[in-house]
């Protein structure tokens, strides 16, 4: 297993962890808030949420700062998802957000040592095309960007 899919595997787990913590919390402020008598339909919503599952919160995920425990203590991971506004240098502004609906416009600067993955191969960042859709997890030691482009219907 190659160092880049073994830490992109812990990020996404700690953003499902995250997703999950902000769901669950969710449902118990609900909870909270009602009567105290449990509804069918209160008690459906929380097996809904259940069904989701980890993965389907985490592809939702538009930003997420992620706190990891590692050997030497604890680091903070930032993933930002959208799609490719711009690119300048190493500068990589992304809308964040749905095809529909936009979360807010971020410009990140991305460091020279960043892995750039486009459709799966190796790739620079000046190649990433306006549209595309990208992932950036940048962590304290290592960057990395991944890209595809949209399927035409």
């Amino acid at each position: 297993m190659t160092y880049l899919r073994k830490h992109v595997k812990l990020v996404t787990v700690a953003a499902a962890c995250v997703a999950i913590g902000a769901a669950g919390s969710a449902i118990a402020t609900a909870g909270a808030a009602s009567s105290g008598t449990t509804t069918s339909s209160t008690t459906a919503k929380a097996a809904r949420m259940r069904g989701i599952g980890a993965r389907a919160l985490a592809r939702r995920a538009v930003h997420a700062n992620v706190v990891v425990a590692t050997k030497s203590g604890f680091e903070t991971v930032t993933v930002d998802r959208g799609f490719v506004q711009s690119v300048s240098g190493q500068q990589l502004t992304i809308r964040e957000g749905t095809k529909k609906a936009t979360y807010k416009t971020v410009t990140l600067t991305i460091p020279a040592n960043a892995t750039v993955r486009d459709n799966r191969q190796t790739s620079t960042l000046s190649a990433l095309m306006d549209g595309q859709r990208v992932a950036v997890a940048q962590a304290p030691q290592r960057t990395w960007v991944i890209a595809r482009t949209p399927r035409t219907p």
